[in-house]
């Protein structure tokens, strides 16, 4: 049940396309099911970062079982997409990693 929510200030012409790469990105790095993954993509936010507002993302990435011991390697995974995708540097990219336990997600009127 991987979630990924980015937002940034950066601007885009293809979100759709965009938000179709973000939902990939997860589903890669976590080695999870795709169609278990739910992406939001949100661009051109009023976002500061450092108080400017040259390109900046906040990303949140949240999973049931979320591998902690791999943080380090999701961040450059994450800041290497960004980097690419939209040109956002590693060092204006902040992102809140969750582990969530299963009793604490709901799912199709249950939880997992």
């Amino acid at each position: 049940m991987p979630f990924i929510k980015v937002e940034t200030n950066v601007s885009v012409s293809d979100e759709t396309g965009c938000l179709k790469a973000v939902s990939a990105l997860a589903a890669d790095i976590l080695g999870k099911p795709e169609p278990y993954v739910l992406a939001v993509f949100e661009p051109g936010k009023h976002l500061l970062f450092g108080g400017t507002a040259d390109p900046a993302a906040y990303v949140t990435l949240d999973s049931i079982g979320l591998p902690e011991e791999r943080t380090p390697e999701l961040s450059a995974a994450i800041c290497g997409f960004l980097n690419r995708e939209l040109a956002i540097p590693a060092d204006r990219v902040y992102i809140a990693f969750g582990n969530i336990e299963r009793h604490l997600f709901g799912w199709d009127g249950k939880t997992f």
